[in-house]
């Protein structure tokens, strides 16, 4: 199995010995999955988090493109934390590039936010929705939902995904000019309002003390350097789950646990049930983050503004 310019390896190597999934069936669930995985990751610098001997071997994530050919795509992308400082990120633009990556035991793919050209301009806004245990998916589900419905009555269209294991991811697309400062800013306002109105389910600060029992809606992720593990990517959990789309009214009614060959066929029966992330045209509301403290559970389209 190879493309031109693509030398695989060690196709062999069981990279997760509870399922005897080898990193060959990784590479091969990457190519059969790339018609829809790769318009999310167009264009954008790529964080990888890699695993090269395996989920139960040392990990760790990846910002740094390491020693690419020079046929692949890279970013520059400046530090974070470190003023002046720049990292070359590897950018996925076809499928050679992502059995490149794959190849280097990347098995999870975590675009960042922003295109290449665009660097400070999010492309989405994103909804981490973690349970602390007891609390499970089920949980999640009903935050999803109310997250849904808040978001529908500032007039903005959101898609859902789970994230590979305990949690969802809700996504709202955008494609206008607004910065990092304003998504996250927004994001933060409506975690902090869904929790000041149902303070027994929903929590927006990671206190892991504050989380028992409770759904944290992570906010925190709307920043340029931040990334979400792409839809359709492996993760590297104990089986190979994989973080996938799911239409609205699949939310609490399917299974929140997806293996390679179950996306797969999803893809062939749906097709890309992500793809309103690419295409949704919208931007933020002029008039938040303003909720008037009376407003009821049911969200009042009249009452989200100023």
């Amino acid at each position: 199995m190879s493309l031109p310019d693509v030398v695989l390896t060690n196709l062999d190597k069981v990279l997760w010995p509870r399922a005897g999934f080898r990193k060959g069936d990784m590479i091969e669930y990457y190519r059969r999955i790339a018609p829809a995985l790769l318009p999310h990751l167009t264009g954008r610098p790529l964080v990888t988090h890699r695993s090269p001997d395996g989920v139960e071997g040392k990990g760790w994530f990846q910002t740094r493109c390491p020693h690419p050919p020079a046929w692949l795509r890279t970013a520059t992308v400046p530090s974070g934390s470190r003023r002046g400082e720049a990292y070359e990120y590897c950018v996925v633009d076809d499928l050679r590039s992502l059995l490149w990556v794959a190849n280097l035991g990347a098995i999870e793919l975590h675009p960042l936010l922003a295109c290449t050209d665009r660097l400070d301009v999010p492309t989405q806004v994103v909804f981490d929705l973690d349970p602390g245990p007891p609390a499970g998916i089920a949980a999640c589900s009903a935050v999803a939902v109310r997250l849904r419905d808040l978001l529908a009555a500032l007039g903005l269209r959101s898609v859902v995904k789970t994230s590979g294991w305990a949690g969802i991811h809700v996504v709202v697309p955008l494609n206008s000019s607004q910065t990092f400062e304003a998504s996250k800013g927004f994001a933060r306002a409506i975690a902090e309002h869904l929790a000041a109105r149902h303070p027994d389910l929903i929590v927006d600060r990671p206190a892991q003390a504050l989380r028992q029992g409770k759904v944290f809606i992570d906010w925190s992720q709307n920043s340029r350097t931040r990334s979400i593990v792409a839809p359709y990517s492996l993760r590297a959990t104990d089986i190979p789950l994989v973080s996938t789309p799911l239409a609205w009214e699949e939310v609490g009614q399917k299974a929140s646990f997806f293996r390679p060959q179950d996306v797969l066929e999803r893809v062939a029966e749906y097709g890309d049930r992500f793809r309103a992330a690419l295409e949704v045209e919208q931007e933020l509301p002029p008039d938040w983050p303003l909720f008037p403290s009376s407003m009821q559970d049911e969200p009042d389209p009249q009452g989200l503004t100023r």
